[in-house]
This record gives C-alpha cells, structure tokens and sequence, in this order.
C-alpha cells in the first residue's frame, strides 16, 4: 500500500493497514511467553505493587489506576515509566513486567502504569489518567525524600502516543516512544474506532503531531523496520514534524523488528531499546 494514501483506502482495507496482530503470525504466543515470564518476574520479592492513583477530577478511581514499581537497588537511580499497548483497548500492565528487567540491569528504577481501556473510558480520559499516573510518581518520590529525579516516559504502540503526549506536561525530562500511533485521523476510519469512539476534536487534541511538545524535552522515536507501513510512516511524519517544530527528535529503524519482536530489545539488557533508556535516562 502506497505509504500516502490512507485517505484513500475503505474502512476495511484501512483496518488491515493497522491489524499488528495479523500481520505477526507469532504475535499471540509473544504476548503469552511475556504473561508469563512478567508473571515469574512479579512474583519475586521487594517490588511494589499495585499502588494505587487517583485518576484526577472529574474521573472516579478504576481498578486499572494502578503502578507497579520496581526498583534497581541504586540510591537516586533514573526512573522509566513505561505504558503498555494493546490499542487502547486491550492488555494490562501486569503482562509487561518482564520489560523492566534491561532497564534495570542498566540502572534504572521502572514504573509500569496501568490505565482504564475504552470503551470503558474515553481516549481523553486515558490520558488525563497517565498524567495523574506521572504526577503520582513525581509526589512519591518528592514523599520518599528523592527530590527529582531524571523521568523518562516510554510506551509501546497504544503506549508510545500516551507517552508522546506526556511530554506536554512538566513530569517527564525525555521521552521513547516505540512504534506508536501520532495521528489519531487514520485511527478514526478503522474498526478501532468502534471502542475509541473518537471525536474530531480528540482527534485534533489528542494526536501529537497536531500538538507539538514543550521545548526541552527530547524524543527518541524508535520503530520495527519490519513494521506496517502505516506503523513505519506514522513515527516517520511525527519526527519530521517535530523536527521542523525545532524539537529535539531521534528517529530509528530497528533493523529485523516487527511490531512485537521490537520490545526484545528492550528486555535485553544488551538490546536496542534498553540503551537508548539508559540514554535517556543518564543524560
């Protein structure tokens, strides 16, 4: 499919143009070994867990406003708040926990986020929640006696929007953004859209290539080169908007990564994403 075309397409072939899943054939059984090595890592001592956050006016707290901690052992370590994806719509925090294990090796404390999926909750309301997560990581810290410390917000797919679009706010000094989604306008004309029920004006609010970020805080933006076009195109346009926005902006290709595959590089220690964390974090 022509990379420029989206608007172009009908609701069927746009929706094919953005189904991960059935373009990764092992993508069911990753998501499982990582269920269940998350699970294993979890379960072991001196974590914290499911500490809860308070999602912020005029939203009531869910039982998905919940941050798994899990800390490196270094006094004043960096921390990386990570946001899991699944469309916005569907996994949970818990499955992820094993992407803290490269960070950390590399000297980072890890915060896993958790936030209520649609349609349960509107998009808005998903990212009103992030940013109440981020500010209760901030508020736990300043509790703890840590001051502030580097915070480098991450997030896959789903998650690299929500991270993107933190960085509008105060909380996050930098921010790795993994194959995610920067303009909500194709999303729209999916079946997707079918739990997101997204607005034009949450399309225009809530895309961050129509918002650019606050000077200051840099943006790696790291992709599969074996993703989607649509996948590969949509970090490709943000970078280039950011960059013309005079925004500090990486842009990667990871060679040999799919849209799944990619997030090995961050659980190994040795792996892509887990030193460009360490980068970040160490700036």
């Amino acid at each position: 499919m022509p990379e420029a075309e989206w608007r172009d397409l009908d609701r069927a072939a746009l929706s094919r143009a953005y189904d991960n899943s059935a373009a990764v054939a092992d993508s069911a059984a990753r998501l499982a070994e990582w269920r269940a090595r998350s699970a294993a890592f979890r379960a072991r001592p001196g974590h914290s867990l499911d500490l809860p956050y308070d999602p912020g006016p005029p939203y009531d707290a869910g039982p998905r406003n919940r941050i798994d901690r899990f800390g490196c052992g270094r006094p004043g370590a960096p921390l990386l708040a990570f946001i899991h994806g699944g469309y916005w719509q569907r996994n949970a925090k818990e499955g992820f926990a094993c992407l803290a294990q490269g960070p950390m090796a590399l000297g980072l404390d890890v915060a896993l986020i958790g936030y209520t999926l649609a349609p349960d909750a509107s998009l808005t309301r998903i990212a009103a929640e992030i940013r109440s997560a981020l500010r209760t990581l901030r508020a736990g810290d300043a509790a703890a006696g840590l001051g502030r410390r580097r915070l480098v917000v991450s997030g896959w797919s789903a998650g690299g929007h929500l991270a993107a679009l933190a960085l509008d706010g105060p909380e996050a000094d930098a921010g790795l953004a993994i194959s995610g989604i920067f303009d909500l306008a194709p999303i729209r004309g999916t079946t997707l859209d079918e739990a997101l029920r997204l607005t034009p004006g949450e399309v225009e609010t809530l895309s961050p290539i129509r918002r650019m970020t606050r000077p200051g805080a840099p943006l790696v933006l790291a992709y599969g080169a074996d993703e989607l076009p649509e996948l590969r195109r949509q970090s490709r346009d943000y970078a280039a908007a950011r960059a013309a926005a005079d925004l500090e902006t990486r842009c990667l290709a990871l060679e040999g990564a799919d849209h799944f595959s990619i997030l090995e590089t961050l659980i190994d220690p040795e792996g892509a994403l887990a030193r460009l964390a360490a980068e970040l974090a160490h700036a």
